[in-house]
């Protein structure tokens, strides 16, 4: 696998923009990306009960359709909770890609983020779909344009794309998200766009990424809030020349290993930029009697305000690690539990058996002032294990929540 510095582009056949639309204020507000040919698309979207008009409009297009052409997403309004004139601005957003583009509206994917309760500015959207289609361009830098016209209180765009060879020939997967805050996703990201050029069935693309975001964007958490909006979407376009992907085979291992290295890239950059966030906090868990309960115990670590916050100030105070496995609803011997701390400065056993080693806590501190910190729990009762990813709680989360509005 090559690791690629692009994004969406990368891949044969796709095309990208990012523009300044108008709906915010002095900063790139739209992206489209779009596949010169028609391509299979799967897709995996929020489990909150209230659901934005995009992420509708987005089901009914991956269970519906045959193809996708087009994504278009836009930032600073969410169009959720906006009754049916959101719905239909939505659709309406989607028919202005249709006809700029010549294809059929509902080969066209929707994505919004922003402030929820909002009427979408349809007229500015309509135009800024016709800045988009003159914009549209394969190079990397006009993928890098479209990661940052979705951001909100994101720091810096995520991208990320890879290339394998199957049947001797070059496939290649690349990615952007955005994702800051209300990031604690029960399927994939805020918003995410992978692009492909592998020729795969819609039916194992489905499959694949189903099963891969279980493992890279479940595995996230900034806040505990599940968005209104997350929305995973990929598109297959097939112009790579492979043998038609239609069997779990040798093949499809492949992609899905260049699929989950490009997800779990982008997951770990959404934690890491965490509103307010200076550190990726990552937990791993070990020993664990089945991956089920290595997977809630992990999150529960880094879900605790607690433990966050520990982080944040270097503290290594690992009580409050245990008391989160605690709760958590996993049964566990903690006479039995081993924990590490560890960053680029080193690695530092503070916990033996459910007690205290005699450890440094001058080390220790050192170690959690790292920019990536991880905490290992080895519950040596088994052989599962699974890995979280967050980051710490610091002052300026309350600060950038309590007037995202103004």
């Amino acid at each position: 696998m090559k690791i690629m510095n692009s994004g969406v582009t990368a891949a044969q056949g796709f095309k990208a923009a990012g523009v300044y639309a108008g709906i915010k204020k002095k900063r790139k507000d739209m992206a489209l990306i779009y596949s010169t040919v028609p391509a299979v698309q799967a897709g995996t979207f929020t489990t909150n009960v209230v659901k934005a008009a995009p992420v509708k409009w987005d089901i009914k297009v991956t269970k519906e359709s045959p193809f996708v052409q087009a994504v278009v997403l836009n930032s600073g309004v969410a169009n959720a909770c906006t009754g049916t004139e959101g719905d239909l601005n939505n659709e309406l957003m989607a028919k202005a890609v249709a006809d700029a583009m010549n294809i059929s509206v509902n080969s066209v994917y929707t994505a919004s983020t922003g402030v929820i309760g909002k009427q979408m500015p349809i007229d500015v959207i309509q135009e800024g779909v016709k800045l988009l289609a003159a914009e549209l361009k394969e190079e990397i830098e006009a993928g890098t344009l479209a990661a940052e016209a979705i951001m909100t209180t994101d720091t810096y765009s995520k991208q990320c794309a890879v290339s394998f060879v199957i049947d001797g020939k070059e496939i290649t997967v690349g990615g952007m998200a955005k994702g800051s805050g209300m990031i604690h996703p029960n399927m994939a990201t805020m918003l995410g766009v992978v692009t492909t050029d592998l020729a795969i069935s819609k039916e194992l693309l489905q499959e694949a990424l189903s099963a891969d975001v279980k493992k890279s964007f479940n595995m996230i958490s900034v806040d505990r809030d599940t968005s209104t909006n997350d929305s995973l979407l990929v598109l297959a376009n097939g112009l790579a020349g492979n043998k038609m992907i239609t069997e779990k085979n040798e093949a499809y291992a492949n992609f899905c290993a260049a699929l989950n290295y490009v997800t779990t890239d982008l997951a770990k950059k959404m934690a890491a930029d965490g509103e307010g966030a200076t550190k990726l906090f990552e937990t791993q868990v070990v020993g664990a009697n089945s991956e089920e309960e290595a997977v809630i115990l992990s999150k529960s670590i880094i879900t605790s305000n607690l433990v966050k916050s520990a982080v944040f100030g270097n503290d290594a105070n690992w009580g409050r690690i245990l008391c989160a496995m605690g709760y958590s609803g996993v049964n566990f011997d903690p006479d039995k539990v081993d924990l590490y701390i560890e960053s680029a400065d080193g690695k530092l056993k503070l916990v033996e058996n459910g007690m205290a080693t005699d450890y440094s806590e001058e080390f220790a501190t050192k170690i959690l002032s790292a920019k990536e910190v991880k905490a290992t729990a080895d519950l040596k009762t088994g052989n599962a294990t699974a890995t979280a990813w967050g980051c710490d709680l610091t002052y300026d989360y309350v600060k950038i929540n309590a007037d995202y509005r103004s």
